[in-house]
């Protein structure tokens, strides 16, 4: 009598196995899909980076030492949170100018409050943080409310806020911060003990494992086309192995610095915001459509002033994290090719310029991008005019790249 449901057991196992492998299979041609209709993702810049790293290799092979690449990681943290806060404004479609002048201005307000007016870190720091955000709902208070366009309103904020920095270090010109400091010391030494870096990145795998697993669940609940387990696995393995070869290979000489882990928290919590969250999806919604957006019951008007808002705070925080990475707040601090450089690194790690698409990894992947080039000519001797040639060379491949995709997405979906 049993032999009817042992059969059946087994038959649903086999069933459950080859809806396990059509899974996976599905999965793979679905992302073959998206890469023939033009969602390149992250492919291109990928690609770059390898490119940039093994030429850099082959030219100089210190450039690879996990020395220089703990170095690259601590220089790349502070404009990558900068550029974490240009990626805000573009995926509204919009622009921001003035976070280089805001960063330095930032590190200006810090220098006065912490170190010539006695006030605690922390207050000061809390203060720099409040004075971008002001900056950033005046800027939306321009564009909203009177229709100034974004470019404008801040050019006109890059011109005023550089001189309010300049009027507030006055003729000294730069103030010294002190460098036994924990703020010095988070942006120039603090290293992850290299077994919290071997636990990190297990845990990063764990963490993919798990949103793997619920995200097949509730698509399973509804009804939908699920994701492979195996794949899901697959993922979250290589994820570990990769990061774990990362923490190995740094904890060979620095290991990984402090600064850059907290610049990968900021990351990662504004990937689950752009991703997770109704104001993400009103984000890209309104940067895809604003009158769509605001037909659909969006409130454009917030959405724009949360986006400048966060792009001004965020350089406000990048730019008190230079001044501990140079321990000093300097007149010159913000200016030469920060602003460029942050607003690069966003654009060339996949943000669209037209609005409506982008992610938090893209500040993370072009600010790697662009401090690898810069590393990688310093360490050649190479003069900094072929830097910017270069930088600017990739920039414009990644805008084309983009607009080859947006006429590859339209005239796929006309299709």
């Amino acid at each position: 009598m049993s032999q009817p449901h042992e059969s059946a057991a087994l038959l649903d196992r086999s069933d459950s196995r080859v809806n396990q492998t059509v899974g996976l299979a599905a999965s793979l041609k679905a992302t073959a899909d998206r890469i023939r209709s033009g969602d390149l993702g992250p492919l291109p810049v990928v690609i770059g980076l390898v490119v940039i790293w093994t030429v850099f290799g082959i030219l100089n092979p210190v450039f690879l030492s996990s020395a220089n690449l703990a170095n690259l990681l601590f220089d790349a943290a502070t404009v990558g949170i900068i550029s974490l806060g240009v990626v805000c404004v573009l995926m509204v479609g919009e622009i921001d100018l003035s976070v280089g002048s805001i960063s330095g201005f930032a590190s200006a307000l810090v220098g006065i409050l912490w170190v010539n007016q006695g006030w605690p870190v922390a207050a000061a720091i809390l203060a720099a943080l409040a004075a971008g955000a002001l900056i950033g709902s005046l800027y939306s208070l321009l564009f909203t409310r009177l229709g100034m366009p974004s470019f404008v309103a801040s050019l006109a904020g890059l011109l005023a806020v550089l001189g309010l920095q300049l009027y507030l270090l006055g003729n000294a010109g730069s103030i010294n911060l002190p460098y036994d400091s924990f703020l010095v010391s988070f942006g120039q030494l603090d290293t992850l003990p290299p077994l919290l870096a071997y636990l990190l990145a297990g845990a990063s795998g764990v963490v993919r494992l798990l949103l793997g697993y619920r995200a097949h669940q509730r698509r399973r609940q509804a009804q939908l086309s699920t994701p492979s387990l195996a794949g899901v696995a697959l993922q979250a393995l290589a994820l570990t192995a990769l990061l774990g070869f990362v923490a190995y290979y740094l904890n060979q000489d620095r290991g990984v610095p402090w600064i850059f882990v907290f610049f990968m928290g900021l990351v990662v919590a504004m990937h689950y915001a752009f991703t997770r969250t109704r104001w993400g999806r009103s984000l890209a919604a309104v940067g895809g459509n604003r009158e769509a957006a605001r037909r659909a019951g969006i409130n454009v008007r917030r959405i724009y002033t949360s986006a400048f808002v966060l792009c001004a705070s965020f350089a406000a925080l990048g730019g008190i994290l230079a001044a501990a990475r140079l321990a000093s707040a300097s007149q010159q601090a913000g200016t030469g090719d920060v602003n460029l450089n942050a607003i690069a690194a966003a654009v060339i790690g996949g943000t669209s310029l037209f609005g409506g698409r982008g992610s938090a990894y893209s500040a993370l992947l072009g600010v790697i991008v662009i401090q690898s080039i810069a590393s990688g000519l310093t360490m050649l001797d190479l003069s900094s005019a072929l830097r910017y040639m270069i930088t600017g060379a990739v920039l414009a491949l990644a805008v084309i790249i983009d607009a080859l995709a947006r006429r590859s997405r339209a005239s796929h979906g006309r299709a």
